[in-house]
Formats: C-alpha cells, sequence, structure tokens
C-alpha cells in the first residue's frame, strides 16, 4: 500500500535520521523485514536501525555505513510480498578550490569563457556569476550567458562594462537546505581597439546525443561569439515545432518531452556577417509501465493456470517472477518464460503470494495477486436448479447446473427416476447444463441435477413447466428516409396470456436505450401486444438493421427491417500532400461514405500555424468534381506550415471534414509584397530615421528576413542603400555630420530573404531631424484681467526660417525678484498667438516672455515684458439684505461693501436670481446697492445670492430666500461651496418664529 522512495539525504544536516515508509495491506496483519543491498538488517535493541509499524527508521545516519539500496519484506500466514527498492544516498558539496584563477586579457568587442570548475558535489547544481562583489549577479542578457550544464560564463561580445572581476557562485538544493560556494576571482582586462564585425562562431554546445525520460523536461542550450551579438534560433529538422516548446534564445526547453519529440534537433546563430550551426539528437526513453497485470485467482486443485503480465518502456523491460518474496524458476509443474507463468495440475502447496517484476535501467515496477487453491466437495447451496422453471411450447429450455466444487465435478440429470442421455431433443454440455428443444407438454415434470467429485456428492431438483409459444403478428417494414424525416416501425405479436410481454428493440444488435436517445426514439403505443418504434429527426447514424424482440419470462421472437438515411456524404480520409512548390501543392484523398446520395463535388480548407481558422482554398480544377480523388491548391503562402482537409457535398448538403493532413512547410521564395508604413523624422541632430510597419509572417516568404532601405537627399541623384536584417526590425538610423536640420529625403523600403529580394514601395518624403527653432516671437503684450488672470499675445515667428515644423508656443512668467529658472510654463498648440493665464497670486507683478517650440525643443526667448494683476475684490460679501414687495415687483437692498486699502475697488454688485432649485438662475447687474426684479403675481418664494464684482474680479456671495410674507432678511452664509443653513422666518402679530429647515450646498 505504500512503498519506500529514493532518499537524498544532506551531509552535516541537523536532522537526526531517515525513515523509509512501507505498508501492506494483509489479514491477518503482516509483520516486516527490511533488506540492504539485499542482506537482510537485524534489529538488535541498540542499533541504529529500528521499526515503527512497516517504517524502517535510521538514526544518526552516516554516508560510509548507511547509503545503498532498501527493500522491504511483507509476510503474514498466506505468504510474502517485497516492496520496490529504494536508494538512500548523501547530497554534499565542497568548497572550490583556493588556488587563484588566472587573469583573463582580451580585444574589445570579441567573445570571452570563463570556466566554473564546479567542487564535488552531489546532485547537480545551479551556477551564477559574480562581477566584483557579491550581490552583484550577471544577468543573462542575451550577451552574457551562464551555462547550466557545466556553469561557464559566455560573453558573446566584451564592452567596456565587462572590466572587472568574475567569480563562480554555485548552489546546491535539496529539500529545503540550500548550500553556497563561490571560487576565487578572476581578472578581465580589455585591449581597446576598433571592435571589427564578425560571424558567429558556437561556443556552448548540448550533447551530440541527448537521452530523456517521457514525461520530463528535455533543456538544450546553445550560445555563440559574435559581432553583432548573434540571435538564436532553433528548429527540428524532422518535424515542426511542438506547442510543448520554451524558447529564450540560448535555451530549448520542451515540457512533459514524448516520443513524439524524438529526432534531430539544430540550433542557429545568425547576425549581419553570417551564420553557424550545430545539430545533436534527442533520444527518447521511458521507465516501466504496466500494460497488463496479474490478479487475486481462486483455482481448482488439479487444474490448469496461466498468468500473464506484460510492461511497456524502453530499453525494453526484462521480466521476472517472485513467489513469496522469493525468485521463482522453471520446476517440475511449474514453467516460467518471460512475462508467462503456467502451473500444471495445481495442488494446494502452490498457494502463496506472487509477484511480477518488470525493470530497465530507469526503473522497476511491482504487479502482486494472490494465489489460493481450492479442494471442495459438490455444494449447491450458492447455485441451487431453479425451482420452478417455465418453457415455451416448441421452443427450447437451458437448465444449468452449477454447484460449487473443487475440482470439478461430474454431472448426471434425471427426470423423475429416468436417467437422462444425449439424444435429438435432450443435450447435456460438458459443463453439466441440461438444454431441452421442441418441448411439448410431455416434457413437464421434476429435473434433478447429481454432481459428484473426490470429495463428496450433491444435488438440486427444479419443476419444468410448459406454457404457449410467442409469436410476431406484424413485422417491422424496411425505409428508405432523407436525414431529419420522421417514421414509425411497427411491431405486433402474440403471446401466452399468463405471462406479461415486453417489446425491446435494438439497432445493428445493439439495445437502443431510449433514456438516453435525445429524444429521437419514442414507444408509440402502450397496448399489450403492440411495441411500435418512432423515430424522430432522424440523422445518418440511425441507418442500419432494427430487430423487434416479443419477449417474455419463457421465449422471444424476433423480426427485423433494414432504414436507410440519406444525407450529406461521410469525411474522406487519408489526405496526404505532395508536389510542395512555394505557393501549390498536389492533395489526394479517399472517397468517404457517400451515405445513399451520390457525391457531388469536393471542398478543400486549410489552416496556417498563425489562425486556427480552417479557410476554402483555391484550387484546380476550381470546382471539383464528385468522382475525383486528387487537386492542386494553388494561391498559397511560400514558406508557410498548412494543414489541410476535405469536405464532400451532395444535394442534401456539406458533410463531416476529414482529419487534417500532417503539417506542411510551402518552400520559400522571394518577397513579394513591399513594407508598408514608411514614416520617420526626429531623433538627435544630423541623424535621418526611418520608420517603417514590421512585415507579418505572412508575408516574409523565406528565412533570413530583412528589409533594404534606399534613401536620398530631396533633389539630388545618388541614392544611398542600408541593409537591416531581422523581421521584428521596425526603423533605421542613418547619421551624418553633413545633415542639416529639417532636411527632406526621398526614402523607398523593400524587403530581402535568403531566396532574393522583393519590389520597391512608393517613395515617402521624411525629414531629418529638426532643431529647436532659431527665432523668437516679437511685441509681446500681457494685461491683467482679474486678480489671478493675465491675457497675453505676440506676433508669430517666420515660418520660412523654422528649423522644424512649429507646434506651438510657450509662454513663461514668473514673479518680480524669482529667477526666470524657477517660471511656471503654459504651451498653446498650432499657430495661435494669444493666451490666457490663470493661478496668479493677485497684485503681484509678473515677467512675461513667450517662446516658439518643435520636437526638437524651444527656441531663443522673446523680450520680456511686465504685468502686474490687479488686488483682490473685498472678502465680505452683502450684508443687512431685506426686501419689500410692490404689486408684481420685488425691491432688495443691502449694505454697500467698502473696499479695504488691499482690495481692488467696488464697481457694482451681481445678483443671481432663482425661482426654485429646478429653474435656470438669471442674472442681475446693480451699480448701487438695490435692485428691483419684476415677479409674477403668484409668487412665493425665490433664492437670490449677491455679490460684489470689479477690478480684482468677484467677490464672496451672500444668499438668502426671499418669501412674500416676510421683508426681513436672514443671511444663510458668507462663504462659496460649503455647506449653508437655509432660514425661513415666519411673522404672525408680534411672535416670530424660525426654524432651521436644510442644509444647501451652494
Amino acid at each position: 500500500e505504500e512503498q519506500p522512495v529514493h532518499t537524498l539525504f544532506p551531509e552535516g544536516s541537523t536532522e537526526e535520521k531517515v525513515t523509509l515508509a512501507c505498508r501492506a495491506r494483509a489479514s491477518p496483519p503482516a509483520t516486516y523485514r527490511w533488506k540492504m543491498n539485499g542482506t537482510e538488517i537485524k534489529m538488535e535493541p541498540d542499533s541504529r536501525y529500528r521499526l515503527v509499524a512497516g517504517d524502517l527508521v535510521i538514526s544518526n545516519p552516516v554516508k560510509a555505513k548507511d547509503a545503498g539500496s532498501y527493500q522491504c519484506v511483507a509476510s503474514n500466514s498466506r505468504g510474502t510480498v517485497v516492496s520496490r527498492e529504494a536508494s538512500l544516498r548523501f547530497g554534499f558539496l565542497q568548497e572550490f578550490s583556493a588556488e587563484e584563477r588566472d587573469p583573463v586579457k582580451i580585444t574589445e568587442g570579441w567573445g570571452v569563457m570563463f570556466t566554473c570548475s564546479p567542487p564535488p558535489h552531489y546532485p547537480g547544481l545551479s551556477y551564477r556569476w559574480l562581477l566584483n562583489e557579491f550581490p552583484n549577479f550577471i544577468p543573462a542578457d542575451g550577451r552574457r550567458f551562464v551555462s547550466q550544464t557545466t556553469g561557464n560564463l559566455y560573453i558573446a561580445k566584451t564592452e567596456a562594462s565587462d572590466l572587472g572581476n568574475y567569480s563562480c557562485f554555485a548552489t546546491s538544493h535539496i529539500d529545503f537546505i540550500t548550500k553556497s560556494v563561490f571560487s576565487k576571482f578572476s581578472r578581465l582586462s580589455l585591449t581597446a581597439e576598433d571592435a571589427r564585425q564578425y560571424a558567429p562562431s558556437i561556443k556552448a554546445r548540448f550533447p551530440a546525443d541527448t537521452y530523456a525520460l517521457a514525461g520530463q523536461m528535455v533543456t538544450l542550450e546553445c550560445f555563440a561569439f559574435g559581432n553583432p551579438v548573434p540571435r538564436i534560433k532553433w528548429r527540428k529538422l524532422d518535424g515542426s515545432q511542438s506547442s510543448k516548446w520554451i524558447g529564450s534564445e540560448p535555451l530549448l526547453q520542451i515540457q512533459d518531452v514524448g516520443f513524439e519529440d524524438e529526432g534531430t534537433y539544430e540550433c542557429e546563430a545568425e547576425n549581419i556577417k553570417g551564420r553557424d550551426t550545430y545539430q545533436g539528437r534527442i533520444i527518447i526513453q521511458a521507465q516501466p509501465e504496466w500494460l497488463k497485470v496479474i490478479t487475486d485467482t481462486e483455482a481448482d486443485i488439479g487444474s490448469d493456470l496461466r498468468w500473464s503480465c506484460a510492461a511497456a518502456g524502453k530499453p525494453r523491460p526484462a521480466v521476472r517472477w517472485l513467489r513469496d518474496g522469493q525468485l521463482l524458476t522453471s520446476q517440475n509443474r511449474i514453467e516460467v518464460s518471460g512475462g508467462e507463468l503456467r502451473f500444471s495440475k495445481l495442488v494446494l502447496e502452490d498457494s502463496g503470494m506472487y509477484q511480477c517484476v518488470a525493470e530497465n535501467k530507469h526503473g522497476t515496477v511491482y504487479a502482486s495477486a494472490e494465489l489460493t487453491v481450492q479442494a471442495l466437495a459438490p455444494d449447491f447451496r450458492l447455485n441451487p436448479v431453479k425451482r420452478l422453471i417455465p418453457a415455451a411450447r416448441s421452443g427450447k429450455v437451458i437448465i444449468p447446473c452449477q454447484p460449487r466444487a473443487a475440482p470439478k465435478a461430474t454431472v448426471l440429470w434425471t427426470k423423475g427416476t429416468e436417467l437422462l442421455i444425449n439424444s435429438s431433443r435432450v443435450t447435456i454440455t460438458t459443463d453439466g447444463t441440461l438444454i431441452l428443444q421442441n418441448i411439448s407438454k410431455s416434457d413437464e415434470g421434476k429435473y434433478t441435477c447429481f454432481a459428484e467429485n473426490f470429495m463428496g456428492k450433491a444435488n438440486s431438483t427444479g419443476i419444468l413447466s410448459v406454457r404457449d409459444a410467442t409469436k410476431i403478428t406484424l413485422a417491422p417494414s424496411s425505409a428508405d428516409i432523407n436525414v431529419g424525416e420522421n417514421l414509425t416501425l411497427q411491431c405486433h405479436a402474440s403471446h401466452d396470456p399468463t405471462m406479461d410481454l415486453t417489446f425491446t428493440w435494438s439497432l445493428d444488435d445493439f439495445p437502443i436505450d431510449f433514456d438516453k436517445s435525445e429524444g429521437h426514439y419514442r414507444r408509440a403505443s402502450v397496448k399489450e401486444a403492440i411495441g411500435d418504434l418512432s423515430i424522430f429527426n432522424t440523422q445518418l447514424k440511425h441507418s442500419g438493421r432494427y430487430t423487434c424482440t416479443a419477449q417474455t419470462v419463457v421465449d422471444s421472437a424476433s423480426e427485423s427491417a433494414t432504414l436507410t438515411v440519406r444525407g450529406p456524404p461521410g469525411p474522406p480520409g487519408g489526405v496526404v500532400v505532395r508536389d510542395i512548390s512555394d505557393t501549390t501543392v498536389q492533395l489526394s484523398w479517399s472517397r468517404g461514405f457517400d451515405n445513399h446520395s451520390p457525391i457531388a463535388r469536393y471542398i478543400i480548407e486549410a489552416r496556417t500555424l498563425l489562425s486556427s481558422k480552417w479557410k476554402q482554398m483555391r484550387t484546380n480544377p476550381v470546382n471539383i468534381e464528385g468522382n475525383a480523388e486528387t487537386a492542386q491548391v494553388v494561391n498559397l503562402i511560400p514558406w508557410m506550415d498548412y494543414e489541410f482537409r476535405v469536405l464532400a457535398s451532395n444535394i442534401l448538403g456539406v458533410g463531416e471534414p476529414s482529419l487534417p493532413s500532417s503539417k506542411i512547410r510551402t518552400k520559400e521564395a522571394a518577397p513579394t509584397v513591399a513594407p508598408s508604413g514608411l514614416s520617420g523624422g526626429g531623433g538627435a541632430p544630423n541623424e535621418l530615421i526611418i520608420n517603417w510597419t514590421p512585415t507579418l509572417r505572412d508575408y516574409q516568404n523565406g528565412d533570413g528576413f530583412g528589409y533594404i532601405l534606399s534613401f536620398r537627399k530631396k533633389g539630388t541623384q545618388e541614392w544611398l542603400t542600408a541593409r537591416v536584417p531581422h523581421a521584428e526590425s521596425l526603423h533605421y538610423v542613418y547619421r551624418n555630420e553633413s545633415i542639416s536640420p529639417y532636411t527632406p529625403f526621398e526614402v523607398k523600403i523593400k524587403a530581402y530573404n535568403r531566396k532574393g529580394e522583393g519590389p520597391e514601395s512608393l517613395t515617402a518624403i521624411v525629414y531629418s531631424a529638426e532643431e529647436e527653432p532659431k527665432l523668437a516671437p516679437f511685441r509681446v503684450m500681457a494685461k491683467a484681467v482679474l486678480s489671478s488672470e493675465m491675457d497675453v499675445s505676440w506676433e508669430p515667428v517666420e515660418q520660412g526660417d523654422m528649423t522644424g515644423v512649429l507646434l506651438g508656443y510657450e509662454i513663461r512668467y514668473w514673479k518680480d525678484g524669482d529667477k526666470e529658472e524657477a517660471a511656471d510654463r503654459v504651451r498653446t498648440a498650432g499657430l495661435v498667438t494669444s493666451a490666457h493665464v490663470t493661478g496668479l497670486n493677485p497684485n503681484t507683478k509678473y515677467h512675461v516672455s513667450v517662446r516658439a517650440y518643435n520636437r526638437a525643443g524651444t527656441g531663443p526667448p522673446s523680450p520680456s515684458t511686465n504685468v502686474t494683476t490687479t488686488k483682490p475684490p473685498p472678502k465680505r460679501p452683502p450684508g443687512n439684505i431685506s426686501w419689500t414687495f410692490s404689486g408684481s415687483t420685488v425691491s432688495i437692498k443691502w449694505d454697500p461693501v467698502v473696499a479695504k486699502a488691499d482690495e481692488s475697488a467696488v464697481t457694482g454688485y451681481k445678483m443671481l436670481y432663482r425661482q426654485d432649485s429646478h429653474s435656470a438662475p438669471t442674472l442681475y447687474l446693480a451699480s448701487k446697492s438695490r435692485i428691483d426684479i419684476p415677479v409674477p403675481e403668484d409668487f412665493t418664494h425665490a433664492f437670490v445670492q449677491i455679490r460684489v464684482t470689479g477690478p480684482g474680479g468677484d467677490g464672496i456671495p451672500a444668499e438668502v430666500h426671499i418669501l412674500r410674507n416676510s421683508g426681513t432678511s436672514m443671511m444663510v452664509e458668507d462663504s462659496v461651496m460649503r455647506p449653508v443653513p437655509h432660514a425661513v422666518i415666519i411673522t404672525t402679530n408680534s411672535l416670530v418664529m424660525v426654524a432651521l429647515i436644510s442644509y444647501l450646498e451652494l
């Protein structure tokens, strides 16, 4: 039930014991023993070994004494079984050598390798490298790579930043214990020279043959030196890329590797100077896995027995047999032949526990079973002859005789006192079964089975009763219909009236399950002797031979009819692709079922690795006739992976598609489409930046894809060209001191691959990098509008003198006494020549300048001008507000607000008047502290807000609620945008009642 597992114990661990588990299911309970390296371990009182249930506990484990292979042995009175073997190994990691490491000197731009030379260890390690000090670990960035196989550090192309001291950092992980050690430092120095470019050279290689176990992850390493730094690509030479690949340039990892992943793999390193390749094989092997196992068996004494077991694995597993834990070989009545075990004439001593063991170099599996050899006198208690045996007139009856007996009993039958023997109507089979045929009324009576073996004898009796036979009176008729139609198959029968009659239906000898028919099948009648079957919305799967069976407990009668359902054709088979070119392939297939309606035509569909959606393809011929089994597919994309499938159609519709063909890749061809999205601009001075949209995989047409740019200064004759490798590239930078700012260039682009060059694009105009504007705006004017706002205007710069596209203007303003560097900034967009600036401090002097700007930056400033913002408005709202009604007019008065010395003058008042909370407010202006407002006759109340206005802007409002029956003001609040109490004043004679009723946010 529980097997010991391979165990790794860290040397120097604080753990004081190791436990190997073992538990067996047994009755009576098992006793346990353990073996180490095939020798039984003695459990002495003072020993370091002890048993806890079936587990072996080793105290203070020591490598010299305890490392080895362990096996559990479980026994009871019924037999013995052994567990699989489990190893106990000790993990360790020693220190690096204390010897100094040699310095490394290399020309800058060349590649370099640092050897790790890890110290003795078990199991494997993970590796990182330190630069100069801990914890400055070197990242794996495409230019640098740390092999997890050897621990070596590779730098594809050295740079000045690589100078320094290098140390290999190795880490061991055992369960939850981690230990790390690092080597002495090795100094890297560089010789400065003009680094020339050179082709890749692969330095870190995976083995020529990599063995891997099925289900594990395989990692292949590949890294190359080169300038520029090479890019790494992976491919499988004898197959396509698997979805299980995890690619990260120097590494190819394949998850859950299987036999389909076996083959030759190629690593390719490429840069603009050339390419280098390396190939190696992955060979998949597998641990043993059971295909067939033995099971617990009871067998009669004196009988023969054949047991077999089979296991898969690579290398092929060897099979051996154990009995009660001991190796079993051929002897006397026992023959052992690989996975076969044969017994002749079993004896009681053959009982016991047997194990089949399959093993190869990757592992061992055990299958266990118990053999019980039996010796029993005949006994009918479990299987007596049926007491009442009904049978149909003219029919047949089968009466089993199955006593429990070991060895098998000899059987005799009698009818009353008459001994029965084989005749034309009576058959006694070898297993003791009695068969009576063409039964008549005279066959009624008592039938007794007598059984005997050397252990004893027994008998059992039943009574035979003869009934009327069952007959089909209306049989179903064959029919021919289309998919989707309905049909009823009739079936009527007669039977013995003393017995119940049931009807069953089968299709091609398989019983119809009405509950799982999805509504297609229904019983058409509930009358006793009618069993019609109705079929609704027939499908192709409903074609076949239908059999109606009328049945009682003693006999049955059956009749059959054939239903033919016509429908769209079935899927074609065996789709094969051949004659592969760059844009065409030849497809062939085999005809599928026409489903009883001739095939009219075929349709071919395909999908690529870029899309999982199937699309109909163009073919030659355009229309593929129904008798065809081959066609050419045209207008394919070169260098593209395809799968194809074929569909057949007839007058009833299009059928199911065939299975997809194997994946193929069309041959390479030169590009046929020019790259799009040609544009550019921007960058640093003396640069021309050209941008384009990377070409999609659909249009690359081949490997080694890149771009060829042609460009010249507008108005000149000679074209310059540049090659840009890699399909993912999307820009190119051309630097030349002679390039003037914002100079127009004519630019064209085309693609190339290993097969040639494609067509050129249309010519686009791209401007070189811009420079900041050289001219400043002039006639800058600034005017204070309010205490915190000003308007700024200026004359624009001359467009003819610009060194880029004018994006707008930048207004800089700063307080008097501050430096211009601390100025606040506001930018405009486009060609506007004025701006409104807010957020200023009241009564403050500001300096203002304006600059033009483009993508390169801002130009020189205009001469600055000065402006002083106005004083702020008074901070007090109007007070003592009152109102009086006169006919259709309300007169509102308040105390004037007088400005202080640090406030701007009051030039008038603004009043917002609103009839209710839902109506829009009306603005009134007053030069004095009084205003008359017309009101309707049914006026009841209104909301009023009054504030001062002047050069410094608007002041704080006062708010009141005016009621027709009240003429005394009630100040609501003296601040803006705060919750304020809203009061209602009601006057009744001399009694004044004030109620605070709500809070409003104004």
